[in-house]
């Protein structure tokens, strides 16, 4: 069933993207309004771009033709704090989801506790397994409807102890909440454990030959 993307407007083509790349990780945002009020949303454009400095990557669309609050207050205040949230917090993350005025804290009204961070003035979440403190690197805009990635520095990791083990974090017991299309979560599921690439790669290739 061939679909020529020409044919769909970005709602379709929205659709279709959100119910093929999955599952997505959701960084859940916490920013700050110009006024001090304390906003909360969930984003599942979302990865990882540079290991050294840590850096985040966001995508960002707009609502009818305006920034988001979460966009408007990174690009005013240049920090925020992104929140990976286990399966016992999905209702709260899909609830952080509705649109309230800029003078609403969603974290006011889900009850969520909140604590002051190390680097930046924006509060952390206290629920949530990780809270990763960012400092806006930069911004670039994509396609027809102003969607923005937006790029952003990690300054601190807090981390639920247990979760670190030999450097590494443990996925299991992490236990993220996955996003897949429409108003449909998901958990991690079946985990499959192969051997390492180095490892890999010399089971599969065939030996070297002197020339």
């Amino acid at each position: 069933m061939p679909i020529d993307a020409r044919d769909l407007d970005a709602e379709a083509t929205y659709k279709l993207l959100t119910g093929v790349v999955v599952p997505r990780p959701i960084a859940w945002v916490t920013t700050l309004s110009p006024a001090g009020v304390l906003n909360l949303a969930p984003f599942s454009a979302f990865t990882f771009v540079s290991p050294k400095p840590p850096m985040l990557g966001i995508s960002i669309g707009r609502k009818n033709g305006q920034r988001k609050d979460t966009a408007a207050h990174i690009l005013s205040g240049r920090e925020y704090v992104v929140h990976i949230a286990d399966m016992a917090l999905t209702d709260a993350v899909h609830a952080s989801a509705v649109e309230h005025p800029a003078d609403v804290s969603e974290a006011d009204l889900l009850g969520l506790a909140r604590t002051a961070s190390t680097h930046v003035a924006v509060p952390r979440l206290l629920a949530p397994p990780v809270a990763m403190e960012c400092r806006l690197h930069s911004v670039t805009p994509y396609g027809d409807t102003g969607s923005e990635f937006i790029v952003g520095e990690v300054l601190c990791w807090h981390l639920r102890d247990g979760l670190l083990q030999q450097g590494k974090v443990d996925s299991l017991a992490l236990d993220p909440v996955c996003r897949l299309g429409g108003p449909n979560y998901a958990a991690l599921g079946r985990r499959v454990t192969l051997q390492p690439i180095a490892q890999t790669a010399k089971r599969v290739l065939p030996p070297a030959h002197d020339a």
